[in-house]
């Protein structure tokens, strides 16, 4: 099997669609030797801001000198960005053998009457059995959806379960209340262990408390209290906080928005737990230095910077919040240009109400996935806003479109959906190339 079989195997298997339980992720692993019971496992969980703290906390124990996996999805422009070590994505050569090991394995399931496993099961125990065949000294691990039920849950004993902030999404999985959802979330925290999450809301809080209490699990709560944001751009921001006790003055970080501080400092509270709770030597330099050096495409990223082009991930009503503070704290001097696109089941008044009000043109599109909205269905769905509102269908159009109508000192905003990022991701880049190369 070829790295281009392999993705087509993977592809394949979206049509079993999500089905939260972990029987058939426990019968696929235990086939491969149960690798999760050979890793040292960071679990984080949460609504948003799950990939950015993952990513803050690898950059951080990889700059310290550990050899660090990191799991996340889904990808923003190619499959192999979403199994990691020490930066490194994985090879293509070595995910195309493993996935065909793992097919083997899923073939010997099925001849033993077991369900066939979803596409999210068979990537998240490829990338545990990659974690464990190069012997890291960490993994860290993103829930896909929900915790409880979710494919990731089959670690046991991990060193520590992270919940970042907590709303409402996926609610056709994982209910209609703030505390159903938290419950899902919670159903990472395991015996004895130790918890680090936001301070959410008072409905999910109480049901983060409740379970790490009923679970004998000792639970930190990162402070905001004394944080002192300096200054924060597009470019960098910089800010003081006290975490567990120590004071950090002056840290830098390299993504823009302020709510990347706050994934911060949810990062940094794991850090300290790590080296109380587990004595994990982690010095200060290398908490700065990861910190400074951590990258995470699709998060309030530029990507040109004539016209000034940003591209974002949020796509639900927490994510939406945050891009709006952004907007109007680092975009208020630019005319910008907005491209979207979202999937149909989200909720896309509420996410959008966020947004449109500040946007000067809008560009409605499609993105590549089955469950999208098709443009001229999302530019019914704005017209109420009163914007100019153009419809292209496809993201490629869309982009150039946007570059188009923008002048050099205005700004274009991607968001709306991670499966638009990618092609727009690549579009605008490839168009650089092909202009440098004229």
């Amino acid at each position: 099997m070829n790295y281009q079989q392999a993705i087509h195997y993977i592809e394949s298997t979206y049509i079993y669609g999500s089905k939260p339980g972990l029987d058939t992720i426990q019968s696929l692993l235990k086939l491969l030797g149960n690798p999760q019971k050979d890793l040292k496992i960071i679990h984080v969980a949460g609504t948003n801001g799950k990939g950015s703290t993952s990513s803050f906390i690898h950059s951080v124990l990889k700059t310290a000198g550990y050899k660090v996996g990191l799991y996340t999805s889904p990808y923003i422009v190619e499959f192999t960005e979403c199994i990691q070590i020490n930066g490194e994505k994985i090879h293509e050569e070595r995910l195309a053998a493993n996935i065909a090991t793992v097919k083997e394995k899923i073939e010997f399931m099925l001849k033993e009457g077991e369900n066939h496993p979803t596409a999210f099961e068979i990537e998240t125990a490829i990338a545990l059995w990659y974690f464990a065949q190069d012997n890291v000294d960490f993994a860290i691990v993103e829930v896909g959806m929900g915790g409880r039920l979710d494919a990731t849950n089959v670690v046991d004993t991990p060193l520590l379960s992270v919940i970042t902030p907590i709303d409402y999404d996926h609610m056709g999985f994982l209910g209609n209340t703030l505390e159903e959802i938290a419950f899902e979330k919670a159903g990472i925290i395991k015996e004895n262990s130790y918890v680090v999450s936001h301070p959410q809301q008072a409905e999910a809080m109480e049901v983060i408390k409740s379970v790490s209490k009923e679970r004998k699990s000792k639970l930190i709560i990162t402070s905001y209290e004394n944080l002192d944001i300096q200054h924060s751009t597009i470019e960098e921001q910089q800010f003081s906080v006290e975490v567990l006790g120590n004071i950090y003055e002056n840290i830098r970080i390299s993504l823009a928005g302020t709510h990347q501080i706050y994934n911060c400092c949810m990062a940094l509270t794991a850090l300290e737990a790590l080296k109380k709770y587990h004595a994990i030597d982690i010095s200060q330099e290398a908490i700065y230095k990861g910190l400074y050096h951590n990258k995470w495409i699709g998060r309030l990223e530029v990507i040109n910077k004539n016209p000034l082009t940003i591209i974002d991930g949020a796509h639900n009503l927490q994510g939406a919040k945050a891009l709006q503070k952004s907007v109007e704290a680092l975009l208020k001097e630019y005319g910008v240009t907005f491209v979207v696109g979202m999937l149909k089941d989200k909720d896309i008044k509420g996410v959008l109400k966020h947004l449109i009000p500040l946007m000067d043109r809008i560009i409605v599109t499609k993105p590549n996935n089955p469950r999208a909205m098709e443009a001229e269905d999302l530019a019914k769905e704005l017209a109420d806003f009163g914007k100019d509102i153009y419809v292209c269908k496809t993201v490629r159009e869309a982009v150039n479109k946007a570059y188009e109508i923008t002048e050099a000192s205005d700004a274009v905003l991607v968001a709306g959906s991670l499966y638009l990022l990618g092609e727009a991701r690549s579009v605008i880049l490839g168009n650089q190339s092909a202009n440098k190369k004229n």
